[in-house]
């Protein structure tokens, strides 16, 4: 059994890589992951510097891990700042550290990758890679953001700290139609969701829904636009990039769905999703139009819409959120797991992590009586 440290992406065979991964899932397969670092999107500039493991036997792939060493906390959903502070505070450094990840990509999937019949064996093999990779680049932590249910078990099970957070999920109940969903709905929200895209039609709005085949350049410029504006207004640096964008779509064109939104003859808004066999991811969003409703219709109903048609379990709609919760989507646990190496640390970040748990529990209970359904419950991401 070999163990390499992969520098870059491509550095390994696509087919080995997606042989290992489940449910199709676009944001973990080889292609995704090879278009951020050919375009830019991870490296120096960013922070991202991938050092993806992989395990061989007689050459071939066998387990593998998606693997960054970081200098900065951007782009991961799962907030450190003040682990950060309090090492600085203590003379000590926090960075680099390692990430099991998909940038920027708030998304549950593998994180730890072998064929199942062979993850008992193969995962402390990845485990320990990482550990030794960290104390060889002076690693302060190791943390596996969102990682499967299998994954996640192996590294509790392992010592590794546990942090929980809230997400909002579109549970698919085998749902004929959009009617049929709202249907299973409290009158007040179903009452709330059409009068919302009422408006959105009735102003003359149309969508479309493309995916990589059917997509044009010019589509892919307005929506590279769209992205880029809304950073600028809210989030200040965009990572992604109109050659990120086409690549994905000319290599994944069926995974791909991308939600135009047309007014007066011309296209005002869009949102750009990703779709594994079960599941809908929604990633970007982005408007040169203000109009009520707009942003519900273009992120979320057509997503919705999208999954009942092809028959997705899931709609993960990104980060955070209330605002999902009047319109179908529930409050969904999601977890992840960090390793410290410094034992004057180690402890009083796990009691930091008992009391953040403590507090999740809470606020999944309290948010309980909001959810629009006639009778359901907060499950945990899978």
């Amino acid at each position: 059994m070999e163990i390499k440290i992969h520098s870059r992406i491509d550095e390994i065979a696509p087919g080995e890589w997606n042989a290992l991964v489940r449910d199709n899932n676009p944001l973990v397969r080889h292609e995704f992951l090879n278009a951020m670092e050919q375009h830019g999107c991870v490296g120096e500039q960013f922070g991202w510097l991938p050092c993806h493991i992989g395990v061989y036997e007689t050459g071939v792939l066998q387990a593998a891990m998606p693997l960054y060493e970081k200098y900065n906390s951007y782009g991961e959903f799962v907030f450190d700042n003040a682990w950060a502070d309090a090492y600085h505070r203590s003379g000590l450094q926090y960075f680099p550290k390692l990430v099991s990840a998909v940038p920027y990509t708030p998304a549950s999937g593998q994180r730890l990758l072998a064929a199942p019949e062979r993850s008992a064996a193969l995962f402390p093999v990845l485990l320990q890679a990482v550990l030794k990779l960290g104390e060889q680049v002076g690693s302060s932590s190791f943390h596996c953001l969102f990682p499967s249910s299998d994954g996640f078990d192996f590294l509790a099970g392992q010592g590794l700290l546990t942090r929980h957070d809230v997400q909002f999920h579109w549970p698919n109940r085998d749902y004929a139609d959009f009617d049929q969903f709202l249907a299973s709905l409290v009158a007040k929200k179903r009452k709330n969701i059409r009068q919302e895209r009422r408006r959105v039609a009735e102003a003359g709005v149309t969508l479309r829904r493309l995916n990589g085949h059917t997509a044009s350049e010019q589509d892919w410029q307005k929506f590279t636009h769209f992205y880029n504006k809304t950073f600028q207004e809210k989030w200040g640096m965009a990572t992604f990039n109109a050659g990120f964008f086409r690549q994905v779509a000319e290599q994944l064109p069926d995974q791909v769905l991308l939600v135009l939104a047309d007014f007066q003859g011309d296209c005002v808004a869009g949102s750009l999703m990703f779709q594994s066999d079960t599941t809908l991811y929604g990633r970007h969003w982005g408007a040169d139009l203000r109009l009520d409703g707009l942003h519900f219709e273009t992120c979320y109903y057509q997503g919705i819409e999208h999954c009942i048609e092809q028959g997705l379990n899931c709609f993960e709609p990104g980060a955070q959120g209330e605002h999902k919760l009047s319109r179908g989507f529930v409050p969904t646990l999601t977890r992840s797991s960090h390793w410290i190496w410094d034992e004057g640390f180690r402890e009083p970040i796990a009691r930091y992590t008992e009391h953040e748990q403590a507090a999740i529990a809470n606020y999944l209970q309290q948010l309980q009586p909001s959810i629009p359904y006639r009778s359901t419950s907060c499950k945990e991401t899978g």
